[in-house]
C-alpha cells in the first residue's frame, strides 16, 4: 500500500511541475514578444543610412527575431525596407 501513494503522491507532483513549468515558458513566450518590437526598432540607426555590413547584421538580426516567433513576416519586411531605406 505504501508504494501505491508513493507513486501516486509523484504523479501529482510530476503534473504540477510540469503546469507551473508550460506557465511560466508562456509568460517568458509573452514578455520576449512585447520587448522585440521593441529591440528591433531599437537596433535600427537615427541618423543617415548605414553602411551595407551594419544593414545586413540588423537584417540578420531581424531574421532570427522572426524565426523565433517574435516578428511576423509582416513586420520582418517592413523593418527591412526600413532598414535597406525602400
Amino acid at each position: 500500500m505504501g508504494l501505491i501513494k508513493t507513486a501516486a503522491k509523484v504523479a501529482v507532483a510530476s503534473s504540477v511541475h510540469g503546469r507551473v513549468q508550460r506557465r511560466q515558458q508562456q509568460r517568458w513566450a509573452e514578455q520576449d514578444l512585447q520587448a522585440a518590437p521593441a529591440a528591433a526598432s531599437a537596433a535600427l540607426p537615427t541618423s543617415g543610412t548605414p553602411d551595407l555590413e551594419t544593414q545586413l547584421a540588423l537584417i540578420a538580426q531581424l531574421n532570427e527575431l522572426r524565426q523565433a516567433g517574435a516578428l511576423t513576416d509582416a513586420e520582418f519586411d517592413a523593418k527591412k525596407a526600413q532598414i535597406l531605406g525602400l
